[in-house]
């Protein structure tokens, strides 16, 4: 069975509530637990630099979304669990990505647009307040996807943008290096839930209008009884659509509940009995999770301890992936490895010793849709160069071919492969050679 790996990352800027609860902690916990499922869930912090200058905000935003993602079952020993700045190659790679992104690109970020909008509305210059943060947060958030290989990145539909400008970054990378990005996609589940907030808009820390997550049952109460509802007596029947309080019972509730709270609207329930009801099923969900949660908050040191051990995972995963970038983009050592332009024969002298710098085969997709290849010499020169393929994964196996059996395969796929002027045969099989020496060495 495959893996598919899906990251999450969570901005370390508040307390979380019930809407965070229902619409990410819990649907991304059972996601974990699936089968064929790498999972990766991260503490952004980084980002929260753009959006709060308040750093004890942030250190204990920091811990409670770490206790509440524990407290509500994410298993460390199963998922991969870190903090963003405990891992130093993310910002390395958004550098790197930030050389090959356009600022075209990020001029149309949504965020980047809205600030924009805010200034022109108000009359003030268009980039009045606008941090070199905020205009590269899009580059941000590709690190953080692209550091692991994610194929799925779950988001809200708002969010989606940032996942096609992650593409195209690495796609621009890809084209220029080698293939070496795996192309993410966006995970959207229709049927998580929104849930309106005390005033019935949407729950939000923009609105003020949250139930924090792990409230005492007393403050519990309070809030549920302060959810706003219309001026229906009691034994006057009630609208379910539109009422905040049925709809955060219903993200709660088994059917069959909300089926019985909906037979007791149209009954004309007082609303105060119904407040009632919402606080016993919300309050019998999130009170086992809430004695963990307390445990968490009181013992940061163990939190501290989960996070250094996750981002150690992670880095097993990232570091010799960035020293891999780092050589493709030509940040190599000088040691071992040709550093001028070189004579065919001198290359593959090169490419024989140990710690060389090898050929490369560089996969790309061009304007007429098809996917191509090449083959590229260590010193930079152009060996060999493919037709178009309708699909990536037939050039992908084209390339397989070659690295394993360059001479049946030259002969096999002479018909989709292009002249390169100044380039014999000679030198096109020397080079995959190299390419399967040192791959059998590594083996």
């Amino acid at each position: 069975m495959s893996t598919t790996r899906f990251l999450t990352g969570i901005t370390t800027t508040g307390t979380p509530h019930l809407g965070n609860f229902v619409g990410s902690i819990r649907p991304s916990v059972a996601a974990s637990l699936r089968p064929g499922v790498q999972s990766f869930y991260f503490l952004a912090d980084y980002h929260a630099l753009i959006k709060c200058e308040d750093p004890v905000r942030i250190q204990r935003s920091t811990l409670e979304i770490a206790a509440s993602w524990l407290a509500a079952g994410l298993d460390p020993q199963h998922v991969t669990f870190y903090r963003q700045s405990d891992i130093p190659e993310i910002p390395e790679l958004n550098w790197l990505l930030s050389c090959v992104t356009g600022k075209g690109l990020l001029n149309r970020a949504h965020a980047y647009k809205a600030s924009q909008d805010k200034n022109e509305a108000a009359g003030r210059e268009l980039d009045d307040g606008v941090t070199a943060g905020l205009f590269m947060y899009p580059v941000l958030m590709a690190a953080d996807i692209l550091a692991f290989k994610a194929h799925k990145v779950p988001v809200g539909r708002d969010q989606v943008q940032h996942i096609e400008m992650a593409r195209d970054i690495a796609a621009s990378f890809n084209h220029l290096y080698g293939e070496h990005f795996v192309a993410p996609e966006a995970a959207i589940d229709e049927h998580v839930a929104t849930l309106p907030g005390l005033d019935g808009r949407k729950m939000s820390k923009s609105y003020d209008n949250t139930i924090p997550l792990f409230t005492p049952r007393e403050q519990l109460r309070r809030l549920i009884n302060g959810i706003q509802t219309d001026s229906r007596a009691p034994g006057e029947p009630k609208q379910t659509e539109g009422s905040a309080l049925f709809q955060i019972y219903q993200a709660f509730a088994t059917e069959a509940e909300a089926q019985a709270l909906r037979g007791q609207f149209e009954q004309g329930i007082a609303w105060g009995d119904a407040k009632q009801i919402l606080f016993e099923r919300v309050d019998g969900v999130i009170a086992p999770m809430r004695e963990r949660y307390e445990a968490l908050i009181a013992d940061p040191g163990r939190i501290e301890d989960t996070l250094l051990a996750g981002a150690d995972r992670a880095r097993a995963l990232v570091t010799p992936f960035l020293r891999e970038l780092r050589s493709a983009v030509g940040l190599r050592s000088l040691r071992g490895g040709a550093v001028a332009a070189a004579s065919p024969s001198t290359a593959r002298a090169a490419g024989s010793g140990k710690g060389a710098a090898l050929p490369s085969f560089k996969q790309y997709r061009e304007a007429d849709g098809k996917f191509y290849f090449k083959l590229v010499a260590a010193d930079g020169r152009l060996l060999l160069q493919s037709t178009g393929f309708d699909a990536p994964r037939d050039a992908g196996q084209a390339i397989a071919r070659l690295q394993k059996e360059p001479q049946a395969a030259l002969a096999a796929l002479a018909g989709q492969l292009a002249p390169v002027d100044g380039v014999g045969a000679g030198d096109v099989e020397a080079a995959l050679q190299a390419l399967v020496q040192a791959a059998a060495a590594q083996d």
